[in-house]
């Protein structure tokens, strides 16, 4: 006899649908699993000849053979034993094969017959519905797959409490959707004491979407900045959240079944690999550039990390999506970041400051920036000098505004922003292309002499002058202007100009 059971296998933020074939055969006793399994599917046959002698049954001695097909899709993870174990009860008659096939299974096995969560769950109930099946899950993580709609979900503690279910004897309750995760506070940007600069930069960063880079001495308050910037973005609407829950599901991080709703923030550490940012391993998860998408990324010592992994987010800074190949997978994830960066001057820190700067300058400085490529640079929409604070401005009473204030301004552009391109399917002027944005952020005539002008003095590439109007549409945005005019260009292109060296 063979019995089938669905489920399914995860490709990037794509759920494949895998069906596991159970057949019991005549012949020597034998327990196999084929189809591309990897080590961790391939131990499951442990985990399920334990769980079902935690409740009572013994595996009939007969040849077994699993087949998880399409048998050329790989195959990973340990979210495959429940629905082996289900197919094997199938086929020995303990469960009614016909019942099984109105739903997806995903759960991984304790030796004692637990059901334990399992990276994807949500995807996988996204891809119920879309199927007009039911989900089996663990019980943990039953308020995450409820959020898939108007799916039945039947979440269980453990192997025995499912069957028992299925003969009718006790009635598993539907889970309710978790509720979403509350916002966490973070800084202030009333903490920051002067750097009035750098928070007008802030602040257009985060009413466009752009990228953001921060050059300045120790202790300016650089990471300060970087980390008030989720405090003055806008939360997240249904759809965003459902983007950033689905790349936190995949990666194993959806806790309890909270859907997202504060933007992601990120700050790797600057020892981060290319697979630890862009994505990869052996398993091909989402990097630090997924898991901070629709949020903030944001990279500390930016001349430290390695010069392969910074080059590497070049192509998600411009596309919004990561595509990571692998031998055995190509898979994609969404990456629309806003890259918030910094840097100290030079390795010393201290190039401005006669006093501290060491006897190698600037060449010092030269040779510390030039770790960061021009490409990766061309990509950063603002570069901001912050310089250090002074004595005076440390004893000063907080400023008057602080995130809220500033939060509210980034709010009524965004607003702008989305109604803007509503029929295109963008949220902000960061992300739309030249042609588009030119027919939205023109500026007027003495706007666009200026542009030109500049556009030639610093050898601005196509992108660069395409940046410095995304920049300007979302200044002009900021001042409720509908037209760009010189004064949004020229400040634009303040921004755009690199702190000198030396």
């Amino acid at each position: 006899m063979v019995a089938h059971v669905s489920t399914v296998a995860f490709l990037g933020l794509e759920a494949r649908a895998v069906e596991v074939q159970v057949q019991l055969a005549p012949g020597l006793p034998a327990f196999v699993v084929v189809g591309l399994a990897d080590k961790a599917v391939a131990e499951s046959r442990e985990r399920v000849r334990a769980a079902l002698a935690a409740i009572g049954l013994a595996l009939p001695p007969k040849r077994i053979t699993v087949n998880l097909s399409p048998a050329d899709l790989p195959k990973e993870g340990s979210h495959y034993d429940l629905p082996i174990a289900l197919g094997l009860l199938g086929a020995m008659g303990v469960v009614d094969a016909e019942t099984l096939s109105g739903y997806v299974v995903v759960g991984e096995l304790a030796l004692d017959g637990r059901i334990a969560p399992a990276p994807g769950v949500l995807l996988a109930a996204l891809h119920a519905s879309e199927t007009d099946r039911g989900l089996i899950c663990p019980e943990a993580q039953g308020p995450e797959a409820a959020w898939a709609g108007r799916i039945e979900v039947l979440a269980a503690p453990d192997l025995l409490t499912l069957l028992n279910h299925f003969k009718g004897a006790i009635q598993l309750t539907p889970p309710l959707p978790g509720e979403a995760e509350s916002i966490r506070g973070g800084p202030d940007l009333r903490e920051v004491k002067g750097q009035e600069t750098a928070k007008r930069a802030l602040e257009i960063a985060a009413a466009g979407g752009h990228n953001l880079l921060m050059i300045g001495p120790p202790g300016a308050g650089k990471s300060l900045l970087a980390a008030c910037l989720p405090g003055i973005l806008p939360d997240l609407d249904a759809t965003e959240a459902l983007e950033v829950s689905m790349v936190a599901s995949v990666a194993g991080e959806l806790g309890s079944g909270r859907l997202k709703r504060a933007r992601p923030y990120r700050a790797p550490h600057h020892s981060a690999s290319m697979a630890a940012l862009t994505g990869g391993g052996l398993k091909a998860r989402p990097g630090e550039v997924s898991l901070a998408h629709r949020g903030v990324l944001f990279l500390d010592e930016l001349p430290e990390f390695q010069r392969g992994a910074l080059d590497s987010l070049r192509q998600p800074l411009e596309t919004g999506r990561i595509m990571v190949a692998r031998a055995n997978a190509h898979v994609s994830f969404p990456a629309r970041v806003q890259l918030v960066a910094a840097m100290n001057p030079c390795r010393c820190g201290h190039l401005d400051d006669p006093a501290l700067a060491c006897t190698r300058a600037p060449r010092c400085a030269q040779d510390y920036q030039a770790k960061v490529s021009g490409p990766l640079l061309d990509r950063i929409d603002l570069h901001v000098e912050v310089r250090a604070v002074a004595a005076a401005d440390l004893v000063l009473p907080p400023p008057a505004e602080g995130s809220a204030e500033v939060g509210s301004r980034v709010a009524a552009a965004r607003a702008i922003q989305t109604e803007r391109y509503k029929e295109h399917g963008l949220i902000t002027n960061a992300e739309a292309d030249g042609t588009l944005l030119e027919s939205v952020g023109t500026p007027d005539e003495p706007g666009r002499k200026l542009l030109a002008q500049a556009a030639e003095t610093m050898k601005l590439s196509a992108r660069g002058y395409h940046r410095v109007l995304r920049v300007a549409r979302t200044i002009a945005d900021l001042g409720g202007s509908d037209r760009v005019s010189r004064i949004h260009v020229a400040e634009a292109l303040s921004y755009r100009r690199r702190p000198p060296v030396g």
